[in-house]
């Protein structure tokens, strides 16, 4: 299995959660194979100890200056960007373009902008910063709106817990759509929040049955969003009354059959929509809708937007595996 080395950068001030969240899902895909995929180090300027925002000490395995050049750089966020080191900002010029994927999390995009990292790139940073981040840097092109940005070999996230979405979407290009979800559901997180739309992710918002019969049903309705999922078809599949279908799939799942087809469903529509070129249409057949029309109104309700403005913000182009 390809290794690929990552690299946190530690600093006085830092946001804890820019660091450990990132940290877990990387560490997470080494639970999964004899040999660890992302091994990790962390570095200060010093390999001194840092004292995180919320006070917490996190200790640094090596100094900036002896760490070994990453695959990825990783950059938190924080307070401690505000006023930073411009000895940080002089190693991160001098460095970090030598990294072959570079990531911010929250205000970690502040410290590339400082060290002339981001000019002519489309980046993204906390919703609280954004304003900041283009008035001091109009040569950057900043987002305010997606929970993380990806512009070639640079990945920009928005605050705390969307380095944990940017994480599990590098985990996902580089290791599958599998090993992702499995760290997701480890962390109990979704796999990709869709930007600044509702989270929604059908596989992890509802339990996995106990019973054989209805745990067929739920991988059934998951490999056929098409067919016919009515609660009578459903029931007829786990040889049981639709009364007592219905009854026990909702004990045993948390939730309806008739919500656990909804939310398989545009979980699938959107699949399509990030991940192939299919027209609305052919999504709206391939999802069970039906129509486009039925469609539109499912994500309307549920994301609050329309199929096309999702493609339009979400679509994600092929990315080739190093």
């Amino acid at each position: 299995m390809t290794q690929r080395p990552v690299l946190v950068v530690l600093f006085d001030g830092v946001q804890s959660l820019d660091v450990t969240g990132p940290v877990e899902v990387f560490a997470g895909a080494a639970q999964l194979g004899a040999v660890p995929p992302y091994p990790i180090r962390t570095a200060s300027l010093d390999g001194a100890p840092v004292r995180t925002q919320s006070g917490l000490r996190l200790a640094a395995d090596t100094s900036l200056a002896d760490a070994e050049p990453p695959h990825t750089l990783l950059v938190p966020g924080g307070d401690g960007t505000r006023t930073p080191d411009p000895r940080l900002i002089d190693w991160l010029r001098v460095h970090a373009p030598r990294a072959e994927r570079l990531v911010s999390v929250c205000t970690g995009a502040v410290l590339l902008a400082e060290a002339g990292l981001l000019d002519g790139r489309r980046v993204t940073t906390h919703w609280a910063f954004c304003d900041h981040l283009a008035r001091d840097h109009p040569a950057v092109e900043v987002d305010p709106d997606p929970i993380f940005v990806r512009d070639g070999n640079l990945a920009t996230s928005a605050g705390v817990t969307a380095g944990i979405d940017l994480a599990l979407a590098l985990v996902e290009e580089d290791l599958g759509r599998d090993t992702a979800l499995t760290i997701a559901r480890h962390l109990v997180v979704f796999l990709r929040r869709p930007g600044n739309q509702a989270q929604f992710s059908a596989q992890l918002a509802a339990q996995t049955a106990r019973r054989e019969p209805l745990r067929e049903v739920q991988q059934f309705i998951t490999e056929h969003p098409a067919a016919d999922l009515s609660v009578e078809s459903l029931a007829a599949r786990a040889r049981l009354s639709p009364r007592h279908f219905a009854r026990a799939f909702q004990a045993e799942t948390g939730t309806t059959p008739g919500r656990y087809v909804d939310r398989v469903r545009l979980e699938h529509a959107r699949r399509l929509l990030e991940d192939t070129a299919d027209g609305v249409q052919e999504v709206a057949r391939a999802a069970g809708y039906g129509t486009p029309e039925a469609m539109r109104r499912a994500f309307v309700k549920a994301l609050g937007t329309a199929p096309a403005e999702y493609r339009r913000r979400f679509h994600a182009p092929h990315v080739p595996s190093h």
